[in-house]
This record gives structure tokens, sequence and C-alpha cells, in this order.
């Protein structure tokens, strides 16, 4: 993976750290948190969060009583105050406190040699194993907004928020183990008032069931605060009397697990994550309910300074198919899921209307396959005879045997009603009548065939008391890759939220887990069969002469684009930048940039395409659909955003 300054890209590297302790071992304690600050350094990393009362181990019980212990700990504070001052980086670190004759669970962040702020736990927990309230005070409780620490006047209180400066979105907020496990946790209310980072000191004692209950709560809490939620838990050296710690520290951005530590070890255990700041700053941008989310009390705002970061790869896997799961087991889950939303929401628009016929193209194409199984699927649910839909299949000019045959096969196998009409000859009049030469294979030869094979259908949609039904799936709309007036209209549009490499998985899907025999086997040699829109004439093998990724581009890099210009609103440069993450293995920079360049051009320039959209339904994050999820004047320049592409250097 190329090597890079990745913060110039928005991203912020930070680590969660499982260090291996010993109970009120100061010395070696801050020993471990050293090395591992030092080893996440050399990995390029701004900030290290350590677990909860990592000075000194959690389960010291009445030993935090000990003025021998509490001196201590303020003395290795002041140690790591001066690390930080060559290191230039952030720590955030447990310890004792003690402030107003009360003593306080804190979080330490020390940075630049400082320390920055002292946060005190708000919420402790005194029920079955665990007895805080006998040993610590809460945060509501504290007399004071500083306190006297290494020789410093230092910020103190639940109300303190740190921002760098370097990267003014990258904004963070701590909170300590309980914190985060309650109904209102203050990590929500800091994300409200700007924090993208929310980190948790934690000591999580391990029972049966627990790991993924805790995993989903970091997640969720990630999600909904639209945030990177870094939580660094106490490992396996804490005192085993009656409790087990494991150490399973996780970093989640937006719902999704970056990194974990390995649990039960009794080693140190770091995990690292570069946080997409841009990301997260531009979902917050377009989610008006977080922004008018009012945050319940008002923040110290601390500024800190990080030092230069080396070049590095990225440390977090960029997915080439961002709208394909990985997993087979997810990707199956993922297909079952949209085909499900496809049927609903074409039975929906039968019903309402009490249409009972329905009227679509098929072509021996993936679109239109993945189309009249969604057809299929919704008329059983409705229990309604499948002859009442009508398929048809138009040969022209560019029509191979191949993907005549399967599609003629493919009607016959589902019990749809069959109709085979060549539009060779209504096509040649129609040249005739405006004077156009046959032998001349241009956009008018091509669009020609299309708007003819579109008005038989809607003339027999008419005949029949049916509508049409649409097979354009999201990719074709974002790059206009479509006809106006011919393949882009439909009476409903039921593969308008898919993109092209998701079409592919969900009609194998569906030969694998809805049909057999005969069936599964056409569905899969349909596709293996390219994508084209087969308007050209064949080969003289008889084969597909027009292959659409030859001309336009290959589309998983257009649906990877499409992801990150209208699902992250990414700026040119970084979307070039994650392409070469993605795809280093697959193609080089000068063609990632000459079809990144093509999509932009295509995207704005085709809007008015997708501006008079049939209706359809949206089955993922990204929709193009002018009612909904994306509003673009037709007639907007792309010169801005050609402008930062030419700016590139491949």
């Amino acid at each position: 993976m190329k090597r890079t300054q990745i913060a110039s890209y928005g991203y912020f590297r930070l680590a969660v750290a499982s260090v291996e302790h010993r109970i009120a071992d100061l010395e070696f304690n801050a020993e471990q948190i050293v090395s591992a600050a030092l080893r996440a350094k050399k990995q390029g990393c701004h900030c290290v969060v350590f677990p909860e009362l990592g000075l000194t181990g959690y389960g010291c019980g009445d030993l935090f009583f000990q003025s021998v212990l509490l001196e201590r700990s303020r003395q290795v504070l002041g140690d790591l105050k001066q690390l930080t001052r060559h290191e230039q980086m952030i720590l955030i670190v447990g310890a004792p406190i003690a402030q107003g004759g009360r003593l306080f669970n804190c979080a330490v962040v020390i940075s630049g040699g400082e320390i920055l702020g002292v946060i005190p736990k708000t919420y402790l927990p005194n029920t079955q194993e665990f007895y805080e309230e006998r040993w610590f005070s809460s945060a509501q409780d504290r007399t004071s907004d500083q306190l006297s620490l290494c020789g410093d006047l230092v910020p103190f209180g639940d109300d303190l928020l740190f921002r760098q400066r370097d990267l003014p979105g990258c904004v963070i907020g701590v909170e300590i183990c309980e914190d985060g496990w309650v109904a209102n946790p203050p990590s929500g209310q800091m994300a409200v008032a700007g924090a993208t980072v929310l980190v948790n000191l934690s000591a999580s004692p391990e029972i049966l069931g627990k790991q993924e209950y805790r995993r989903q709560l970091v997640q969720s809490q990630s999600a909904r605060c639209l945030a990177a939620y870094a939580y660094a838990s106490a490992g396996p050296g804490e005192s085993s009397t009656d409790l087990v710690f494991s150490g399973h520290s996780l970093i989640a951005e937006n719902g999704q697990i970056l990194a974990e530590t390995e649990r039960f070890s009794f080693s140190t255990q770091l995990a690292f994550g570069d946080v997409d700041i841009d990301r997260l700053y531009n979902e917050r941008h377009k989610n008006n309910s977080f922004a008018a989310s009012c945050a319940n009390q008002s923040y110290r705002v601390i500024e800190f300074s990080c030092a230069e970061q080396a070049h590095t790869p990225l440390r977090r896997s960029v997915n080439k198919h961002p709208f394909v799961p990985a997993d087979q087991a997810q990707r199956a889950q993922h297909c079952e899921e949209i085909f499900m939303l496809q049927t609903t929401a074409l039975a929906k628009r039968l019903n309402h209307i009490g249409a009972r016929r329905v009227v679509i193209g098929i072509s021996g194409g993936l679109d239109s396959t993945l189309a009249l199984l969604v057809t299929v699927k919704a008329f059983d649910r409705l229990g309604l005879e499948r002859s009442g839909i009508v398929a048809v299949t138009m040969p022209g000019f560019g029509t191979t045997s191949r993907t005549r045959g399967n599609a003629e096969a493919l009607i016959e196998l589902l019990g749809a009603e069959c109709r085979v009409i060549s539009i060779d000859a209504a096509v040649r009049q129609h040249f005739a009548d405006i004077g156009h030469d046959e032998s001349v294979h241009d956009i008018t030869y091509e669009n020609a065939q299309a708007r003819e094979r579109t008005q038989l259908l809607m003339d027999i949609a008419n005949q029949q008391g049916g509508i049409v039904i649409g097979t354009g799936d999201l990719s074709e709309l974002a790059l206009g890759w479509c006809t106006y007036n011919a393949d882009h209209m439909s009476m409903y549009g039921v593969n308008c939220g898919v993109p092209k490499t998701l079409v592919r998985y969900l009609v194998s899907w569906c030969a694998q887990s809805s049909f057999c025999g005969e069936t599964s086997r056409v569905l899969e040699d349909i596709c293996a069969t390219p994508v084209s829109p087969e308007l050209l004439p064949p080969d003289e093998a008889g084969e597909i002469s027009q292959v659409t990724e030859d001309h336009v581009g290959p589309y998983e890099l257009h649906d990877f684009y499409l992801f990150q210009v209208v699902r992250h609103q990414f700026a040119p440069r970084k979307v070039f930048f994650l392409a070469r993450q993605a795809f280093a293995d697959s193609y080089d920079d000068a063609t990632l940039l000459r079809w990144l360049t093509v999509f932009y051009r295509r995207f704005f320039s085709q809007q008015f395409k997708r501006s008079c959209l049939p209706d359809g339904p949206k089955v993922g994050s990204v929709a193009l659909s002018p009612r909904g999820d994306w509003r673009m004047p037709s007639d907007a320049c792309v010169q801005l955003w050609l402008d930062e592409l030419e700016g590139l250097h491949v």
C-alpha cells in the first residue's frame, strides 16, 4: 500500500492500549505505558488511550486511600508529561486524583509537555462486583474547575474538549468506563458540542457474553454520535480475586469496527485506527437531526498540536467494492435484504394501483434479469399468476444468440408470458423517415433502437392495462449511461437503487438460493455475460462487439467513485487517494485518474436524466432520486472538481 502523509487527507491516527501491568506497582506500570507510547509513536500515532486507572491498576481497593500511592501517581504523571515534550504526542492516562478533599477516578490528558486537562468520572458503579463509591466521588461533586498538578494549574472537570490545531475537525471528548454504559452517556453531549473522537478509559471485567455486548455498545455509540469511539480496557494483569479482565479494546467509526485487541493476553496489546475526520464532519453536515440536538452543557475547548506524521501506509482497509460485502455470509444476507426491499416496493405499487399485469423488456442481460426476478417474486407474494407478467424480448441489430436464447429460456422457465418482437423493420422504417443511413453506426443508430423498444413496452402496457417495469440500475443513472426517454423511462424502476457491481451478485444469489436446475444454469450464464447494450452489430463470430466497460470505464471503479463522492462527499483529491489504496493491485494511477475524470464529467452533465426519474425504491445508503437523496441542478458546473483533478500528479 502506498505511503503518504495521511493527515493531509483528514485522518487522525490513534491507538488503544491494553498494557501489561501490576496492581499498585506504579514503576512497572509507568514503564509499560511509556513502552506502549513509544511503540505507537513508531507507527505514526498521534494519540494513545490507556485503560481506566492504568497507573495504579483498577483493583487497588482500599489502597486508593494510601497517601504514598496517590503521591507516586502524581510523580509518574510528571514523568509522562516530560515524555510528551520530546515525543510530541497526546497520551490519555487513567489515574486517581485528589482535589478539594475528595478522590476522583480520572483521565489525564497529556501533550506537548503539558497536562492539558483532567476529566473525573461521572457515573460510579456501586452494585454487584463494583464498589467505586467507597473510594471515589463523582465529577458532579467537584468543587473547582481547576486543580494543581505537577506544578501546573490544570483545567479539571467533565466539561473539557480537546481540539487539534492542525486538524480543527478533530475534537477529542473523554469519558470513563461506566459513563459509556449509562442510558445517556456524556459522550453524546460531547459529540453534539463538536467532539468527533470519543475515548473511553475502561476497566471492564469479562463474563460470558460480555465481549459481543461491549462490541455492540462501542459500535452503536459511534454510529449514534457520528464519531469515532476508542475504548481502552484493562487486561488480565488486574486483580483476579473475584474477577477476570480480558483487555478487550476497540476502535469504531460511525458504526464500523476499525480495530480491536486480542483478549486475555498478559503482554501489552495495541490496536491502531486511522479515523476519517473528513467523513465524520461531512456526515454531520448533512444530518440536520444531529445538528438540532442541543448540548445541555457548555464545554471548555483546549487546543493541542501533534508533530508532523511520517509517511506511512493508511492503517485501515479501503473496500474496492463498497456496495458489496466481502464476507460471503454477510453478502448473502445483504442480497436477501435488498431483494426483499425491491419486491416489497413493487408489490406495494401493484397493490395500490390494482394492477394484475405488468410489462417488462428482457434482453438477456443482468439488469433486466434482476428486474424480472423481482417482478416474479412480487407476483408470488401478492398471489398473482405469473402469466400476468408480459416479458418482451426485442432482438435488434446487435442482439446475439446467447443473450436472446437466455432471455427466452428464462421467461419460459419462470412461467411468464413470452413475446418476441423484432425491432429491425420498425427501426429501418424510422431511419427512412428521418433520413438516416443505416450504415452509419452513430448515436442516432443506437438510440433509435432503444427508443423503439421503450415505445413497444409502453404501448403493450396500455393494451394490457398494466405498467412498464424499469430495469436501469443506479450506476447507469450516475453515469447517464441510458437513452433519454428510452431505457431511462418506465412506470416503476425496481433497480434504481442497486449499483452495477451488486446487480451481478443479486442475480447469482437468486440462482443459488431461490432457483435450481435449468433456471439456475441460465442465471449463472447471464452473470457470466459481458455488460452490453447490444446496439451495435455482433462481431464476425456472432459475439458481443459493444462491451460497455470498454467505452464508459470499469463499473467497479465508477461504483467506488460514486460511493465516495455521493455517500461521503469527499473531494476529488481524496477520492483519488482512496482509489489508489483500494486498487493498487488492479489499475495504475493514470488509469484511475482517467476514469475518475470521466466519472465527474458524466455525473455532472447527465443530471438532467436523473431530474425526471420514475418512482423506484431506495435500497442502500446511496440513492439519486431527485425527490429524495440527491437534488442537483442540471446545469451545475463541473470545473471546480476538474481543476482539482488536473492538479494531481501521476
